[in-house]
């Protein structure tokens, strides 16, 4: 009896698991903005919701928003012409810009759906508006792309296939250990992909994209030279960044 019991929990995993994969092939969809096959298993008004439901959380772990009104009204105004003049004005997205109130975490992030935010660390390095641009179109990038929808589709994937392997066997941790691990951060092709655009947005909106090299110095000498190797890094090396952003300029520039 034990056995049969054994063997009706093997094939019920089994079956879990061959879901996950049939569903993960079957969410595989076409990015209208990137022309990039992705899988995405939530709507863009999902994102929408998941980005305005964290956007408080987030803005808290930072101190809060900056109270200089000032400050705000020249991050949003960079933001939103960024996205008058780009293909982010015909997204569904909701586009908000905030600056925290951190003076010590240099740092720049977005949220699916549109909610983007820029340290005040980060933005008292920066140099000009253009860098600003830089930044801020960055993470637009981010949005358009959909990274955080393709990693919550990800990490639903590896529960599945974790919860699977539970039933069928003990290695449901193990599993779900690797899938979790590997993504809670944007990938190196995210941030290339979004470095990319960034400096598309930027031509669009009349800003100097060359300043966005400037914006990866920042970065660098920031990390200091104890910054983590690119083989063992999420993001790829500001060096690497540097080249690719310049390719992109020729390949934009013009157009």
């Amino acid at each position: 009896m034990r056995r049969g019991n054994l063997k009706i929990r093997l094939l019920i995993g089994l079956a879990i698991i061959a879901f996950a994969f049939v569903r993960k092939c079957s969410n595989k969809q076409e990015n209208p903005y990137t022309g990039r096959v992705q899988n995405i298993d939530i709507t863009s008004d999902q994102e929408i919701a998941i980005g305005l439901q964290s956007a408080p959380q987030m803005a808290a772990q930072h101190g809060g928003l900056h109270p200089d009104d000032r400050l705000q009204a020249i991050v949003d105004a960079v933001g939103n012409k960024l996205v008058q003049n780009s293909i982010a004005r015909e997204t569904p997205y909701r586009y908000d810009f905030h600056l925290l109130a951190d003076d010590r975490t240099i740092n720049a992030f977005a949220l699916p759906g549109g909610q983007i935010f820029i340290t005040m660390a980060l933005y008292s390095k920066l140099e000009n508006e253009s860098q600003l641009a830089g930044v801020l179109g960055h993470e637009i990038g981010h949005v358009i792309g959909r990274h955080s929808a393709e990693r919550i589709a990800e990490t639903n994937f590896w529960k599945t296939v974790s919860m699977g392997a539970s039933v069928g066997a003990d290695a449901g941790g193990l599993v779900n250990g690797i899938g979790q691990n590997t993504l809670l951060k944007n990938g190196r092709g995210d941030e290339l992909e979004s470095d990319e655009l960034g400096v598309l947005f930027m031509l669009k909106a009349g800003y100097n994209p060359e300043e966005l090299i400037g914006v990866m110095k920042i970065l660098k000498a920031a990390a200091g030279p104890n910054r983590v190797p690119e083989f063992k890094s999420t993001h790829p090396d500001p060096e690497n960044r540097i080249q690719k952003i310049r390719e992109a300029i020729i390949k934009y520039r013009g157009r």
